[in-house]
């Protein structure tokens, strides 16, 4: 929330500094992030009179002027030329080693910083001892000061004071406050809600806005307000406003917009922006002739119904979208934006105002979904309470009035679904005490909740309070705990352990450790972590071509998603992996490993918690990466948990046909790894390879152990032995290893170098080639001979040709 210094000042007789308002607001908990000084690149340039003017001896559009700059020098000898430069004339000058706002495209690409340095030298052979300024080199425009934006010199007002800093003149020795606003204080997103908390700490009053108008008859047709959703729209205030003026708003009110970063646009326009800024009330006018039936309805909106916004943008509505319709179309997306047809032209001559209060989560859905945001709508989104809509109704007809742009007339409407009645609670000062920690006087508590407007009463231990109609966030004691604590100050607290307190260690629990081992072996690995959303798009399931009836789509759906791309929660993280990768690829990141370690959920039911299991997900593309990196580095995670894994051939719906496997553990299937689909490749473009696989940690974290092991090195040296065997087509590797490797106790490696078919290799048969490793255990009493390892292979080809069928070839 940006809110200027010389707009507080209208609310709170401010007699501090800006850097003293800052620390005070932080004090009371409200982080100024930061204050910016609007003339930090204007620097000795001060009010000069040009006293004469002599033509420039080699220029035929130059002029040599002699300028009086009061102490600064009062014959300065400046040369311009600006065509409208004239003797008595009041202007910026910028004195020898100041600086103003760079203004030339091409200087700012060799500058960025936008500070231009002024110095005194030659032009044409004449000296100039500064340099006379327009608006644009002070960085402004005709909303600080009028004539800022003419071809020449700015032309300051006759009774500026020579030799003044031109800054207090212009209005650029102000500041902006960029404060951070909690999600619970609403209120406080409008410069009246910035203000009343000033007046609080600084125990100052409060200076109110005026809110009185005189309303008049009027003989136009009486517009009647219909509100159709009441959940969505609990009040709706509709006032009528005649004999629209054109014109241009008055000084103060561009000022104010404009240090607010909005630009002066037509009086009407002017008073809904100041209003939205000022109150934190959104406004809308519609420009009366456009509202056909003489009738206002706020409903959900038809699915097909379309819209064009002030911004010229088309949108097809949905059921979940709340529009503000005439008595035939829709004139306004509520809470987002105007619509074209109904917008304020030059020709308008009455308006209807629109002043309501719109359901937060009905505001944010809509603009998500449109993609369509605006002022009006963060402020909705944020939360606008029914109180202000007629406080804020009220100031815009106020200031209608007075800028005498139109006439107020007493057709009002005010359809309301809340109780505006002011809530009073009650609370015991022990309760407040106790919270704190600490005993705040009762006087001071009193003084504190009267400076918030509270209007509190206390009557021994009892506390009662009338909470303002702006402080929807006030629900219970602790809130009124808060509001003392921050005023009297923290700094009174004494820190103290809890009653029950106990020192502990502290450190990772073992799950927690597991994980981070988990972590620290893929990066080791070549991975990177990623982090996701926790959930994803039904269409991400289209994409991954999961069936019907697959498990993936039993999924928990979120009742008010930002998003349909954002509306189930995820019951297997490929998709988003592949999603990373995508995004990647896209992006020029030709090779890249990503891993993630998240929850999937499982619905339990209704009004029941879904079941979370914690997964793993890899992500391999590009470069020299194949299937068995992906396998590598499974095998390594189950080397590092010492947990046994076995493969065999999957069919996933996702993955390749034929370069896919899925993962085991206790003959229970607990993932699956392999290539992507060629065909969903194809439909994302994609010009790499990419490899996923995801596990089911839950699954194996009960029997995991990531412990270090240490064995004795064996007396004697391991030998090897190769066999050719001639299998079955359909075996596969991990049939075959896993015999090898159960045949012979001392077998502590079977490594698969070659597969051969073809030759003198018989149809349906494949010769394949594996190196065997034997080691000697602690019980060895001598080196292995080579008769040893005849024995031991008699003994691996008799299991082999008694369980698969494979001979020696």
């Amino acid at each position: 929330m940006k809110v200027p210094f010389s707009w507080l000042k209208d609310y709170v007789d401010i007699d501090i500094t800006a850097q003293e308002l800052a620390d005070k607001l932080f004090s009371c908990g409200f982080e100024v992030e930061e204050l910016i000084y609007l003339g930090e690149k204007i620097d000795r340039v001060v009010v000069g009179e040009v006293k004469s003017l002599t033509p420039h001896p080699d220029s035929d559009h130059m002029q040599v002027c002699i300028v009086d700059c009061g102490e600064y020098g009062e014959n300065l000898q400046i040369v311009t030329g600006a065509p409208n430069v004239y003797v008595g004339m009041k202007t910026p000058c910028a004195l020898d080693n100041s600086t103003v706002v760079e203004s030339n495209p091409a200087m700012l690409e060799k500058n960025p910083s936008g500070i231009k340095k002024i110095k005194k030298g030659k032009l044409r052979g004449v000296e100039s001892f500064g340099m006379l300024c327009s608006g644009e080199e002070l960085g402004i425009n005709d909303d600080y000061i009028e004539g800022a934006e003419v071809n020449g010199l700015l032309d300051l007002p006759k009774d500026a004071p020579v030799g003044e800093d031109v800054k207090k003149i212009v209005g650029l020795d102000d500041y902006i406050f960029d404060i951070s606003i909690t999600a619970n204080r609403p209120d406080c997103q409008c410069v009246l809600g910035i203000a009343r908390e000033v007046s609080a700490v600084l125990k100052k009053p409060l200076k109110e806005p005026k809110y009185t108008y005189t309303e008049r008859e009027t003989n136009a047709s009486g517009i009647e307000v219909e509100v159709l959703a009441p959940d969505l729209c609990p009040r709706y205030v509709g006032h009528y406003v005649e004999d629209i003026k054109e014109g241009v708003s008055p000084a103060w009110l561009r000022k104010r917009l404009v240090l607010s970063g909005i630009r002066s646009i037509s009086p009407i326009v002017d008073i809904t922006n100041f209003v939205l800024l000022e109150m934190g009330q959104p406004m809308h006018a519609f420009d009366a002739k456009d509202i056909n039936g003489n009738k206002i309805v706020v409903r959900r909106a038809q699915n097909g119904e379309k819209i064009t916004t002030l911004d010229e943008k088309e949108f097809t509505l949905t059921s979940e979208n709340l529009v503000i319709c005439d008595g035939d179309k829709p004139v306004a997306l509520a809470g987002i934006m105007g619509g074209l047809n109904s917008e304020i032209k030059s020709t308008t001559k009455n308006v209807f105002f629109e002043s309501a209060k719109f359901a937060r989560d009905s505001v944010r859905k809509t603009s998500r979904t449109l993609g369509q945001s605006s002022d009006s709508s963060s402020r909705f989104e944020k939360g606008v309470d029914a109180y202000t809509n007629a406080l804020g109704m009220a100031r815009a007809l106020h200031l209608i009035e007075e800028l005498g742009c139109g006439v107020v007339t007493n057709m009002h409407r005010d359809v309301c679904a809340v109780d505006l009645t002011p809530r009073t609670m009650t609370a015991s000062i022990a309760k407040i005490n106790a919270l704190l920690g600490i005993e705040v006087p009762k006087a001071e508590m009193e003084d504190i909740l009267t400076r918030l407007h509270f209007k509190p009463q206390i009557d021994g231990d009892t506390l009662t309070v009338e909470i303002p109609g702006y402080r929807d966030d006030v629900d219970g004691y602790p809130d009124l705990a808060e509001e003392i604590i921050r005023m009297y100050g923290y700094e009174h607290i004494t820190p103290t352990f809890l009653e029950k307190a106990s020192v502990t260690g502290g450190g990772l629990t073992d799950a927690q450790k597991r994980e981070l081992h988990i972590k620290t072996a893929l990066c080791k690995q070549g991975f990177s972590e990623a982090y996701n959303y926790s959930f994803y798009s039904p269409k991400d399931l289209e994409l991954m071509k999961i069936p019907e009836n697959g498990l993936e789509r039993n999924a928990v759906k979120i009742l008010n998603p930002i998003s349909e791309e954002l509306s189930i929660m995820r019951t297997f993280l490929a998709p988003s992996m592949l999603q990373n990768a995508v995004r990647n690829i896209r992006r020029g990141n030709d090779e890249g490993r990503l891993f993630e370690i998240a929850n999937i959920y499982i619905p339990n039911g209704e009004g029941v918690q879904p079941i979370e299991k914690k997964h793993l997900v890899l992500g391999i593309w590009g470069g020299k990466n194949d299937f068995f990196d992906m396998k590598g580095a499974i095998e390594r995670l189950s080397s590092l948990l010492h947990v046994e894994l076995k493969y065999e051939r999957a069919e996933k719906s996702y993955l390749h046909p034929g370069i896919s496997a899925n993962v085991l553990f206790d003959k229970e299937i607990i993932g699956c790894f392999g290539e992507l689909d060629p065909a969903i490749s194809l439909a994302l473009g994609l010009d790499k390879k990419v490899y996923l696989g995801e596990l089911d940690l839950s699954a194996i974290e009960n029997q995991a152990d990531d412990s270090i092991r240490y064995t004795n090195l064996p007396k004697f040296p391991a030998m090897q032995r190769d066999l050719a065997l001639l299998a079955d087509e359909e075996l596969t590797c991990e049939q075959v290893e896993e015999v090898l490797l159960h045949s012979c106790k001392y077998v502590t490696q079977a490594q698969l170098f070659d597969v051969y078919r073809g030759g003198q290799v018989p149809t349906g048969k494949k010769s394949m080639a594996f190196t065997l490793t034997f080691t000697p255990d602690n019980t060895t009493e001598k080196a292995f001979t080579p008769e040893t390892l005849d024995g031991f292979v008699k003994k691996i080809l008799n299991n082999l040709k008694f369980k698969l069928g494979i001979e020696l070839r």
